[in-house]
C-alpha cells in the first residue's frame, strides 16, 4: 500500500508515532527532488561530465551505504532509498522524448496501452515503437522484482549492491557518443545523456530491496 495512503490512515486513527514513521521517508523523498534539481541547475553546463551522472554517483553511494545497515535501521534505510528514488524520478523522466516513470510501472502501463490503442487506430509505427519502449521497461521492472526476491534469499540485504553495479554501468554508458547507434537503434542521440539505459537498468533492480515499514 502506498505510503501516503498509510500516512492518511494513521492520521485519521491518530497514531502519531506511525505518522512520524511514514513522514520520514516522504520527507527524504521531497529532499531528494530538491537535491536533484539543485544538481541540474548548478552543473547543467558542465562539459566533462553530465549532471545526471553526478546524480547516479550519489545514488550509488546511498545504496552502497544502505547495504551495510542492519535491519534495526530499516527506517533509515527506507529514508535513504526514498531519497535515491526521488533523485532518479526527477532526473530521468523521458525516453526518446516520451515521459515515463523510472521507479514504478503503473503510469508506464497506462502509457503503453494508450500507445497501443493509438497504433490500432492510426497504424503509426512510431507510436508502436513508443509502446514497445514502455513494454520493455515494464518487463524489466517485473523481472527485477522476481530476481531481486530470489537474490534476497541468497545474499540478504547486500542484494541492493547489485543496483549499484547496474547504476555504475549506466554511468559509464552515458560517456558514449550515441550518434553511431542512432540509425540502427532508433534511439535519439540525447537518450544516452538523458539516461535511457540508466532507468531501464534501474527498473531491473528497482524492487530488489524493500524494507518492512
Amino acid at each position: 500500500m502506498p505510503i501516503p495512503v498509510l500516512l492518511s490512515q494513521s492520521l485519521v486513527e491518530r497514531k502519531w508515532s506511525t505518522v512520524i514513521h511514514y513522514l520520514i521517508p516522504l520527507g527524504f523523498f521531497a529532499m531528494g527532488i530538491v537535491v536533484a534539481e539543485g544538481i541540474r541547475q548548478k552543473y547543467k553546463n558542465v562539459q566533462r561530465i553530465h549532471w545526471r551522472q553526478l546524480v547516479l554517483l550519489m545514488e550509488m553511494l546511498l545504496l552502497l551505504v544502505v547495504g551495510f545497515l542492519p535491519t534495526a535501521c530499516n527506517l533509515l534505510a527506507n529514508a535513504m532509498v526514498s531519497f535515491a528514488c526521488a533523485m532518479q524520478v526527477q532526473s530521468f523522466r523521458t525516453v526518446s522524448g516520451s515521459a515515463y516513470a523510472s521507479t514504478m510501472c503503473i503510469g508506464n502501463l497506462r502509457s503503453c496501452m494508450e500507445s497501443l490503442c493509438v497504433y490500432a487506430r492510426t497504424r503509426d509505427k512510431h507510436v508502436l515503437h513508443k509502446s514497445a519502449c514502455y513494454l520493455g521497461i515494464i518487463l524489466m521492472f517485473a523481472v527485477g522484482a522476481g530476481v531481486g526476491g530470489h537474490c534476497i534469499a541468497l545474499f540478504g540485504m547486500r542484494t541492493i549492491w547489485f543496483s549499484c553495479l547496474l547504476l555504475l554501468i549506466s554511468f559509464l554508458i552515458m560517456f558514449i557518443n550515441a550518434e553511431p547507434f542512432h540509425k540502427n537503434t532508433g534511439l535519439q542521440s540525447s537518450d544516452f545523456k538523458s539516461g535511457f539505459w540508466s532507468p531501464v537498468q534501474y527498473q531491473f533492480f528497482s524492487n530488489i530491496l524493500i524494507f518492512p515499514v
